[in-house]
């Protein structure tokens, strides 16, 4: 059996996309070790391959970065492996210096245009290290995948590489109990690990002032829950927004399959926001539950090719609140669509592209 070691910066229990790609290459006989960083409230993980959780002094800023990437270059150094998995350009600085020393070859899985992320957009000196370090070592990589082609594309233009995409859809989850913590209510869900700044999360708080008979769920976490609950007391709405930390994944889906609504609302601020295609979406498709999102490119694409919800045209609380109203007057409508997108779009299908680039080794 081949050795792989698979990074990332997230909570591994978190990180759907990196479980799915362990599983498959268990199915293609390789031996894993996932490792990752194990935060204060992270949740217990059992899995049926290696993980290494690494505990960090620090959790945020570049201090978190360098001694993220200087404790797994180590790792790395004493660990056999065949074949290195960096996901993101946060963990590629370790993993290409220990492939050049070990001589080992290297997969580069990006899941979202890093440099463009709205966290570093008004910070030009830690933009700049980034993409200097992507400058450095991107043009020397040859197996590089992402999750859709308008991220793809810039690639390819920037560095004229060929890209693999492999978009992070989910598979039908079987039909979870119907949680009774909302009875005769509509739930309007928002759902994500990344609940952060310019992904409308604020405006659907907001919006909840004009829609009655409904609450808004909030289940993950992110850099703006501090500030929703606080929007929530001010605004007294305590009664129509609910605000859960991150669930299990399965125990999550049971509260996706109960909702009437899902939100997808990331701003266009950023060229990470206006090329994402969040996990959330194939969550929702696959619990039938219809889609409210905001105008950017490839989550429009889905849904209005599959004709599977409504595009926002302003982050506007009214104008969300409109566009909510409307929807839950049609409830029932996009059902039959839903239906065709779950069967069509599913990770089985999806994950056989990643033979082009495992199974060559």
């Amino acid at each position: 059996m081949k050795k792989v070691v698979i990074s990332v910066t997230n909570d591994l229990l978190t990180d759907r996309r990196v479980e799915k790609l362990c599983n498959y290459l268990i199915d293609k006989n390789f031996k894993i070790t996932l490792i990752g960083r194990e935060l204060p409230n992270s949740l217990s993980l059992k899995r049926n391959y290696k993980t290494i959780r690494m505990k960090l002094f620090f959790n945020h800023s570049f201090l978190f970065y360098a001694e993220y990437n200087i404790r797994l270059f180590f790792i790395l150094l004493t660990t056999n492996f065949d074949l290195l998995v960096s996901n993101d350009l946060d963990t590629l600085p370790a993993n290409f210096l220990a492939k050049i020393i070990k001589s080992k070859p290297i997969v580069y899985d990006s899941h979202e245009y890093f440099t463009g992320v709205p966290e570093i957009q008004k910070r030009p000196f830690v933009k700049w290290v980034w993409s200097t370090i992507e400058k450095n070592i991107f043009p020397k990589l040859t197996d590089i995948i992402t999750v859709n082609k308008s991220i793809a594309k810039i690639y390819n233009k920037k560095y004229n590489k060929q890209i693999l995409v492999v978009r992070n859809i989910s598979n039908p989850t079987e039909k979870q109990k119907i949680p009774n913590d909302f009875p005769n209510k509509d739930v309007i869900i928002l759902q994500g690990s990344g609940i952060n700044i310019d992904r409308g999360a604020e405006e659907a708080v907001e919006a909840m002032q004009y829609i009655e008979n409904a609450v808004l769920l909030i289940i993950g976490k992110g850099d703006v829950i501090e500030k929703l609950k606080t929007m929530r007391k001010d605004l007294k709405l305590t009664d129509k927004v609910i605000i859960k930390d991150q669930l299990p994944y399965i125990k999550m889906m049971a509260y996706t399959q109960h909702a009437t609504i899902g939100l997808s609302l990331d701003k266009a601020t950023s060229k990470n926001y206006l090329y994402s295609l969040p996990n959330k979406l194939f969550d929702y498709i696959h619990a039938k539950t219809p889609v409210l999102a905001s105008n950017v490119v490839e989550v429009k694409k889905i849904i209005e090719y599959y004709k599977i919800g409504k595009i926002i045209k302003k982050h506007n609380p009214k104008h969300i609140a409109k566009e909510i109203n409307s929807m839950l007057e049609k409830k029932g409508k996009w059902q039959d669509n839903l239906k065709i997108a779950s069967y069509k779009l599913t990770w089985d299908k999806e994950v056989k592209k990643l033979d082009k680039i495992y199974l060559k080794f």
